[in-house]
């Protein structure tokens, strides 16, 4: 008998990619239009991607080392700020309507926003999460003072006040496919968060250190018994995480057209309702959940405004109802 016989291969489990078509189709008679409803389902795309972003980070988080990291929204928050104060400096290359300069400006923003959110985020968990390691409950309540400390002394240098954050003027207006209009820069989230996401994926399942974080997610004693410091591979995956959600800040400060230092407080809940969908520790839920919350939220928006705030909890019970564990648990591989 073969390996490949001895070791039968688990099918992919396509149902939640369903229930996100059959979201979709459920919207389009309520909203009628086709081309509104093509419209709201690339911007939901688009909204849904970028919280994949932020959120693959905290997943990790949470499945290889077990922390309940309720700060991760101060990242968010550092990563956005430094985009404001990075594209703020490049004037030149921000006003221009050469795109080329534009997303220049944007990469670099990106970049800088990401190296500051994996330096608060290294400083973050040697000083708040390390003493707290399999104590759930005073990792919420650290973790959760931590990001309220940060957001006062972002308050500190940047003011409580709302920070505008243009678009670079090539990413302005839309893009027009007939009836169907697509934002510039709502296609650029979209591509960088298939880049994000192929990156993921490949490191996960096509390198050694992929190997040991999937290892560390199902069994972290086996992995610390064949002699790897799983240790330093957490610390690396808190500011890999960390780095993910500065570069998310970045986009949704973009998205938002203007910055706060609450920003990530914000988007706490949806990130939490994102990776409890989709299962904790697991990358292809926190995709399918991300794009769910995404086209839940722009959905709503447009048919019940006053009940879109709670549209994505209401999601949250009834994928919990269907299955308790998430779309795609870590434990069911």
């Amino acid at each position: 008998m073969s390996a490949d016989q001895a070791i039968p291969r688990q099918r992919f489990d396509w149902a939640p990619l369903a229930l996100l078509g059959a979201l979709a189709l459920v919207a389009l008679p309520l909203i009628q239009s086709p081309s509104s409803w093509a419209t709201l389902t690339l911007a939901g795309l688009a909204m849904g991607l970028i919280i994949f972003i932020i959120a693959s980070g905290l997943t990790l988080v949470f499945g290889l080392m077990d922390v309940l990291n309720f700060g991760h929204g101060l990242f968010i928050a550092v990563g956005a700020f430094v985009a404001t104060t990075v594209l703020g400096s490049l004037g030149g290359w921000v006003h221009t309507p050469m795109l080329g300069s534009n997303l220049a400006a944007v990469a670099l923003a990106c970049l800088m926003g990401m190296l500051a959110a994996a330096a608060v985020g290294l400083v973050f968990e040697r000083v708040l999460v390390k003493p707290v390691y399999g104590l759930h409950l005073k990792q919420i309540l650290i973790t959760m003072g931590g990001m309220i400390i940060g957001e006062e002394l972002l308050k500190m240098h940047y003011g409580a006040q709302l920070v505008p954050q243009p678009l670079p003027e090539a990413l302005r207006g839309s893009l027009l496919f007939g009836d169907v209009a697509l934002e510039r820069f709502r296609l650029l989230a979209m591509l960088v968060g298939v880049a994000v996401l192929l990156a993921l994926l490949w490191v996960l399942n096509r390198t050694k250190v992929g190997l040991l974080i999937r290892a560390g997610v199902q069994d972290r004693e086996m992995v610390e018994s064949l002699g790897y410091r799983i240790r330093r591979l957490f610390v690396a995956t808190f500011v890999v995480g960390a780095a993910l959600a500065g570069l998310g800040g970045v986009l949704w400060g973009l998205y938002q057209q203007g910055v706060t230092p609450r920003i990530g407080h914000e988007v706490n809940v949806l990130l939490f309702i994102v990776i409890i969908i989709g299962g904790l520790g697991s990358t292809a839920g926190c995709l399918v959940g991300a794009l769910l919350v995404g086209l839940m939220a722009n959905y709503t928006g447009f048919l019940a405004p006053k009940v879109a705030l709670f549209s994505n909890i209401a999601l949250m019970v009834a994928v919990l109802l269907w299955r308790p564990e998430g779309l795609y648990p870590v434990a069911r591989r």
